[in-house]
């Protein structure tokens, strides 16, 4: 796995092991950045369920002035933690090992690009962006992945849906974004 474009280009990331990691595919991570790109310079990230970090990374490598990293898992931010260090981008990140949906019950932070790709068929997506809304500023995207056979709310408070991919018979993304003028606290 390697970060595909931007400052970290080339640059090798590493994963977790295990039947129960499912990293993100370069044709839908090129997807997934493809709808987020003019939105990134400067944007403040969140990738949530963050796995190995590498969305975040990608989204810093490509203009991001900060990510937030959250995993419950201690072997997923150990391979977080490994990435953001060898990437040299430390200052630009913060990492949490908690429960995803516990930090954004806690969390003071607001974000302007948010990445969701939770273990399937938990019914966890639809948790994490009844919470993550408030905490998304005035045009803020949201980006999950998600099992291709699950149906989304078009609307989620001020999340509407803006779009829906398909990779494959298994993969879909759907694209959320604010699109009122109003803020959310910072």
């Amino acid at each position: 796995m390697r970060v595909i474009t931007g400052s970290l280009r080339g640059k090798k990331l590493q994963t977790l092991a295990g039947l129960d990691v499912r990293p993100t595919t370069d044709k839908v991570k090129e997807a997934i950045f493809s709808i987020v790109h003019f939105d990134l310079p400067g944007a403040k990230v969140l990738d949530l369920f963050a796995g190995s970090g590498q969305l975040g990374i990608e989204a810093i490598s490509r203009g991001a002035s900060s990510c937030v990293f959250v995993d419950r898992s201690k072997d997923a931010v150990a391979v977080v933690r490994k990435n953001v260090s060898d990437c040299k981008i430390d200052g630009l990140v913060t990492i949490q090992n908690c429960d995803s949906l516990d930090y954004l019950r806690s969390s003071k932070n607001s974000f302007d690009i948010a990445f969701l790709d939770p273990p399937y068929e938990h019914g966890l997506v639809e948790k994490a962006l009844a919470l993550l809304e408030p905490k998304m500023n005035a045009g803020g995207i949201v980006v999950c992945e998600h099992e291709s056979e699950l149906e989304l709310p078009e609307i989620i408070g001020r999340l509407r849906i803006r779009r829906k991919y398909s990779y494959g018979k298994k993969i879909a993304l759907s694209v959320y974004q604010i699109e009122d003028g109003g803020n959310t606290s910072e």
